[in-house]
């Protein structure tokens, strides 16, 4: 007699096959916002009775607007009628369904009848641009194309609809050309007191050439007014002379004939060698933050705090007299000893003290490379594991639609009004203004 034999077995998990090539910090980075809270739940409903109220107040301030129309028993003829079919809306807060009012004008003359459209919410929209900024991080983050729905749902929820592996890859096209069209922008007419330059290296291997040590250059520049203005970003071998060279001839060749008065940027001998040659009569500032870093290497960690807080003596000295006490403090202080940093720091002397030439309002902007530092942070984020290279014309697309949104949060230098006395050639001493003897 046979036997049959009953083998109960547990289903396996299912998982995504596409997790199994994601990056672990990736994968770490989506699990934290796989389950939502009733915090996040609250903010949600918050933001869909905000988005669906100010909608409301849309349609009646129009039907407001167009309430002389009326027909011979004096009847309103723009009135509301029901509501459309709702829409849901990707939205930094998560997936938002809400209701637009349904407009009718009941007029006669249907050549001349009114249409409601909100102002808060366009026809077609489907995804807010906060969603748009999160696709170049996730791009540098090392996220490939295939992945990019699955990580959206992970952050914004599960009913994230129109973000498939094609809709990215035309969006990754269309901020390509957005960033050559403005690469290639007229700059006649253009001109920008204080420039900031910096080579942000990227952990990502473009192309195919593991060998090359390639790196962003970046140029902020701050207009006559104050204003910050993203003036270039290109990729270049290391921070090397001819690469730097290349940038800021291209930016005479579009028409930015004016040099800057100053320029701030860290000890990279490639972009001072570029500019000395291309604008002479531009003045330098070495940025302190990165020859503070600078010294302190050259330092045993014992010494370290002790150095940092002498050489933030120097850099936040009232006037360039104390500043060169503090200067020849510190040499004496540790030259003997620590050769090394008292020599990194000592070579640029002249260089980490031009700030004092201009107004003392402005000295905490011009000082350091921040404006491009703090712009470009997240950049530096993009994991050295990634599928394959980043392509070069995708990767500077990503990264100049992150300073866009950067640049957004820009704020206009702090004593601005000072500026049109640099741009006048006039002499600030100690950061306070010359006064200009009488005849």
């Amino acid at each position: 007699m046979n036997k049959t034999t009953t083998t109960t077995t547990q289903a396996p998990v299912q998982r995504d096959s596409r997790d199994q090539s994601l990056d672990p910090e990736v994968l770490a980075f989506r699990a934290n916002f796989e389950s939502r809270s009733p915090l996040d739940e609250i903010i949600r409903e918050g933001a869909r009775r905000m988005l669906q109220t100010a909608i409301d107040a849309e349609v009646e301030d129009f039907i407001a607007t167009h309430s002389q129309h009326v027909d011979e028993q004096g009847r309103r003829q723009v009135v509301r009628n029901g509501h459309l079919p709702s829409r849901e809306i990707l939205t930094g807060a998560g997936p938002l369904e809400v209701q637009q009012p349904r407009v009718r004008d009941k007029s006669s003359d249907k050549e001349n009848r009114v249409f409601f459209s909100p102002n808060v919410l366009p026809p077609y929209l489907k995804k807010s641009k906060t969603i748009e900024e999160l696709i170049p991080w996730l791009y540098l983050k090392g996220v490939s194309t295939g992945d990019f729905a699955e990580a959206l749902q992970a952050l914004v929820g599960e009913q994230a609809k129109g973000l498939s592996a094609n809709v990215i890859v035309k969006l990754k096209e269309k901020w390509s050309q957005e960033y050559e069209e403005w690469s290639k922008r007229d700059l006649t007419d253009k001109q920008y007191v204080y420039i900031w330059a910096d080579g942000i290296h990227v952990k990502v291997r473009l192309e195919d050439d593991a060998n090359k040590k390639q790196c962003m250059l970046v140029v902020i520049g701050a207009t006559p007014d104050g204003k910050k203005e993203l003036l270039a970003i290109q990729d270049g071998y290391r921070e090397s002379e001819q690469s730097w060279n290349e940038l800021l001839l291209d930016l005479k060749n579009r028409g930015l004939e004016v040099s800057p008065k100053l320029a701030i940027a860290d000890g990279a001998l490639g972009f001072w060698a570029a500019l000395r040659k291309i604008s002479p009569e531009t003045k330098e500032q070495r940025c302190t933050v990165h020859k503070t870093a600078n010294v302190l290497n050259k330092l045993p960690k014992s010494v370290q705090p002790r150095a940092k807080s002498d050489l933030h003596e120097i850099w936040n000295s009232a006037t360039r007299e104390d500043a060169n006490k503090a200067f020849d403090h510190f040499l004496k202080k540790y030259e003997a000893k620590y050769e090394g940093a008292a020599g990194c720091l000592k070579k640029d002397r002249d260089e980490l003290l031009t700030f004092y030439d201009f107004p003392a309002e402005q000295w905490a902007h011009l000082r350091t490379t921040n404006p491009i530092e703090s712009a470009f942070a997240t950049v530096r984020l993009r994991h050295k594991r990634t599928k394959g290279s980043g392509t070069r014309r995708t990767s500077l697309a990503m990264i100049y639609k992150l300073a866009q949104s950067a640049a957004k949060n820009w704020r206009r230098l702090r004593g601005h009004q000072q500026i049109i006395h640099i741009i006048e050639g006039r002499s600030f001493q100690d950061g306070i203004l010359k006064q200009e003897s009488a005849a």
